[in-house]
């Protein structure tokens, strides 16, 4: 899906920190429609979309729903408990064929990205649905037991995503604009950065994608959990 030059349709691709790269319009418009029709299917259930709630209790700002392993702040489990009480679904093939060549893609371009990109393992999926209001808060992705890379697709509606560092959530940052089918890979140097999604940007997904409203991100990881 790579182009040699790093570029897709006119956008560079960025080298974001060390071990962080966004690569534009990585997805053709066909896929992003795949994913938005697999993701409406995944969000009726079983396991299917419900708002994630913290463990003080308040909401999260999004919806969402996970493949493979279901996870709930801060923990995987096989088990939708704070949905329907159903096993979650299985992680599907399509996802983690995307996931490998995501990454293999980003080491291309930047090595740190992982040591050894052809290992990589996907085993977790999380479909957020972003509202025009919804966002996401500055956090670290901890729940996994490897340093194995993060992969994020963007469909429908661009959102204003800010990437950190790792030290903490304070500066320095960058905001980045993510548009529909580009993708993030952050693993190496950036693995623990915190990031969050700062607000959608309504009425900017592409035309003929059949989403009429929002954002939709999945968002790929190996959690180094044995599948007992």
């Amino acid at each position: 899906m790579l182009h040699e030059n790093g570029a897709l349709f006119g956008r560079p691709s960025i080298v974001v920190a060390p071990g962080a790269i966004l690569i534009p319009c990585w997805l053709s418009q066909e896929v992003q429609q795949e994913l938005v029709t697999c993701s409406r299917k995944w969000a009726m259930g079983p396991a299917g979309m419900r708002r994630p709630r913290m463990p003080d209790g308040s909401w999260m700002h999004m919806q969402s729903v996970c493949l493979g392993w279901h996870w709930k702040p801060y923990q995987y489990s096989r088990i939708a408990d704070d949905v329907d009480g159903a096993r979650v679904r299985p992680m599907p093939q399509r996802i983690k064929s995307l996931a490998r060549a995501a990454v293999q893609d980003a080491a291309q371009l930047d090595p740190a990205v992982s040591r050894n990109p052809e290992e990589f393992s996907p085993d977790a999926a999380i479909i957020n649905f972003y509202d025009d209001d919804d966002r996401l808060g500055i956090h670290q992705d901890r729940a996994e037991d490897n340093s194995a890379p993060v992969v994020t697709l963007s469909l429908g509606d661009s959102c204003i995503f800010r990437f950190g560092n790792p030290e903490g959530r304070a500066k320095p940052w960058k905001d980045l604009v993510l548009q529909s089918g580009d993708l993030l890979v952050f693993g190496g140097p950036s693995r623990l950065a915190f990031h969050g999604v700062r607000r959608t940007l309504p009425g900017t997904s592409p035309a003929g994608l059949d989403i009429r409203r929002g954002r939709v991100s999945v968002t790929v990881r190996e959690t180094g959990i044995p599948d007992l």
